[in-house]
Formats: structure tokens, sequence, C-alpha cells
């Protein structure tokens, strides 16, 4: 999986439709992609869950950041894909779990690409979790695109003093990424000193009752979203259970006489 997978879920503060909306009615969305992709296991579902995405990537006008995530889990959606057609499923099943995949990918992208740490953090709050989780919570997602910045420059740096990453066979892989690890260690390490002396020196959680600058209100777009989720989640559940839905005819198998074949 390539480090510039996590760009495609950094969040860009920009003024469209999609990042206007409430931060609790785009997770409801997320969710209803979400589990979508998990009930069906047809291919033409869920190929439809994932092209249906693509117009929200476009109002958000977040393609290339959207394009970054999906190239960077292109990795490991491969080895899903071989890894289920290795063990004796069918081409098509195997074809459905990776489709699958860059749905979930897909649905998480967008919303971290729309939604502020900060309207994330309210809308847990709004919900009656605890502050110190949502802080947890809200500061992960604010350091995950941080560290992976901090692992491509330490990746320059260790190929620019002659470090081989592609080179040899997969032991000597793992082995080439230990002058990467550490450094990493060490730097998630120092920040999160630095962030709890921070946090110590500004009396953090002295007190529980706290009030937001900033309140979240819902308009007439996130309530039809929420509806429009719920509804095709209903349709789904009912089409899961009730319809049969057509598969493509594509007898691909692995061959007995493959070693890893049992």
């Amino acid at each position: 999986m390539s480090i510039k997978m996590f760009d495609g879920f950094k969040f860009t503060r920009l003024s469209t439709p999609i990042h206007n909306m409430d931060p609790r009615a785009k997770f409801i969305q997320t969710i209803g992609f979400f589990v979508a992709a998990l009930i069906f296991s047809n291919v033409y579902a869920l190929l439809a869950i994932f092209l249906a995405q693509i117009p929200l990537v476009f109002v958000a006008r977040s393609t290339k950041r959207w394009l970054k995530s999906m190239k960077g889990g292109a990795m490991l959606a491969i080895l899903i894909f071989v890894m289920n057609f290795v063990t004796g499923t069918t081409f098509v099943f195997a074809l459905s779990m990776t489709i699958r995949f860059l749905a979930l990918i897909s649905s998480f992208s967008i919303f971290f690409m729309t939604t502020s740490p900060d309207d994330l953090g309210l809308a847990l709050q709004s919900m009656r979790i605890p502050y110190t989780l949502c802080f947890t919570f809200t500061t992960a997602v604010r350091l995950v695109p941080t560290m992976a910045v901090d692992a491509q420059t330490v990746v320059d740096a260790q190929k620019s003093r002659g470090l081989e990453l592609d080179k040899g066979n997969l032991l000597k892989r793992i082995r080439n990424y230990v002058p990467i690890l550490i450094p990493l260690i060490v730097n998630a390490i120092r920040r999160s000193v630095e962030l709890a002396e921070a946090l110590e020196s500004r009396a953090f959680g002295t007190t529980e009752k706290r009030e937001s600058l900033v309140t979240l209100k819902m308009n007439r777009l996130d309530y039809v979203t929420i509806v429009a989720t719920l509804t095709l989640l209903a349709i789904v559940v009912y089409v899961s259970l009730n319809v049969t839905l057509p598969t493509p005819e594509i007898p691909i198998r692995v061959p007995d006489i493959w070693p890893w074949k049992i």
C-alpha cells in the first residue's frame, strides 16, 4: 500500500455542497455505503455501489486526491484478488471481493476528504460521546496525514543514502524497512510526548463543562441525504433477501494441479 494513499484521507477546506454538509449526514451516508458493500457479494451490485460514489467525488472537486487513494490501495486490492483466487474461489467472487474493498476505501476517503476534524469532533460531542474520546479520535485523524508525510520524508532520505527498498527477496525487502520504521517510531514517541506536555500545560480534563464556539446545524440537504440513505439502505436489504441478482458466468478457477491447492 502506497504512502500516497493517505493523501486521499486528508481534509482540504473547499466551498462545495459536500464540504458544507453536516458531518452527521455525511457519516450516515458513509455508513450506508459501508453496510451496502458488506451486504452484497454480487459483482454487479458492488460495482454499482462503487460507481455511485464517483458523482460525489466530482461534486466535492476532489478527483485527484480520490484517485491517489484508489491508486494507493491498488496493490492491496490486487493482493485481495490473488489470495481469493488462489484459494479456490471463482474469478467472479475474487473480483467482487476486490470491488468491495475499493468501494469501502472510496466511501471513507470521500468522508475524510470533505469533513474537518473540528466538525467531526463537534458531531461526536453532539452524540453525547465524552470529550476525551472525541479529542483522542480527532487527534488521531489529524496525525495520520502528518505521519504519512513524515514516512515519505524518511523514505526519500534513506533512498538518497542508497537504500533500495524494491530489490531482493521478500525477507530482504522486509529488512530494508527497518531503517524507515525506527525513525518513524522515535518521531511518533517524541510527538506524543510534546502533545501530552501541551495538554497538561493547558489543564486538559479539569472540567467536563465545555461550550463550543461553533454549533452544528442541519439544513435541507442534510435531511434529504439522511432520508435518501436510509431509504436506499432499506431497498438494499430487501433486494438482498428477496431478489436473485444475475451473476456473470466466467468459468475460471484455479487448476487442481497447482502446488498450493490442497
